[in-house]
């Protein structure tokens, strides 16, 4: 409660990004509701509707809109990361429908998304030294492939499909090629066809220890666009990458 935060990035011809980190006394929550300073987050059992009002870093300028989440279905089923099941995901709305609507910028789109949870007993970083994610919307539902490198232990992996009525499979380990380094060197693999190489189509977030990439890949036979994401714990964990998250993430 005393590190709470609404991260939004949008993407385009001008790249915004907030992140302000407040304390228990800015944050307010029930079973519906989930307020952080002037933005908050609201279920009514069919819709989540998070309301922005946050200024932008590291050059400020104000970011207000409203973004509502329609799942097709609400999944019941936690995943554990680790071994040890400290560290656990849960794909709450893998198939949904995402409405924009902006008014600082001013930007408006309807399209599909997704949402999850992860949550954990321990910081991430005692227990990983990084995971690669990668999620893709299909003619079947989304595919989701995980994979844990633990600091110590037995790695995890997790391949499987979300149907619309938010029922799990179990699907092939597709094969897992190497992809160019990002500018600040975190390596990045995606699982895909064989046959077709895997495109890194834009590299959305680069940083000392997070990677956001676009993907073009096939997945069973069918092309996609694929997002993915690549972490590594063990260079967030250095001093000189600690120092610099206050100017990413100021705290109000």
């Amino acid at each position: 409660m005393q590190h709470c935060a609404l991260n939004v990035a949008i993407y385009g011809p001008k790249k915004r990004w907030a992140m302000t980190e407040r304390g228990q006394r800015a944050v307010t929550r029930s079973e519906t509701s989930f307020v952080i300073g002037p933005s908050s987050l609201r279920w009514d059992g069919e819709a989540l509707t998070i309301d922005i009002d946050e200024i932008t870093n590291p050059l400020p300028s104000r970011l207000r809109g409203r973004v509502k989440v329609h799942p097709s279905a609400v999944t019941r089923q936690t995943f554990a990361l680790d071994t040890g099941e400290c560290h656990r995901w849960w794909p709450i709305a893998p198939c949904s429908r995402v409405q924009v609507d902006l008014r600082q910028p001013d930007l408006r789109w309807l399209g599909e998304g997704y949402f999850d949870s992860n949550h954990g007993e321990v910081p991430l970083e005692r227990d990983f030294a990084g995971w690669e994610w990668s999620r893709a919307g299909t003619r079947k539902g989304t595919v989701v492939f995980y994979d844990t490198a633990p600091g110590i232990g037995d790695s995890t992996h997790l391949a499987l499909r979300f149907d619309r009525r938010g029922d799990v499979e179990n699907v092939e380990s597709l094969p897992r090629a190497q992809l160019p380094r990002t500018g600040w060197r975190i390596a990045r693999t995606a699982h895909g066809d064989p046959l077709q190489p895997i495109k890194v189509t834009r590299t959305l977030e680069d940083t000392p220890f997070y990677a956001r990439s676009q993907l073009s890949a096939k997945l069973f036979g069918e092309t996609v666009d694929v997002m993915h994401e690549s972490l590594s714990l063990n260079r967030f964990r250095k001093p000189i990458v600690q120092a610099m998250l206050p100017f990413r993430m100021p705290r109000f």
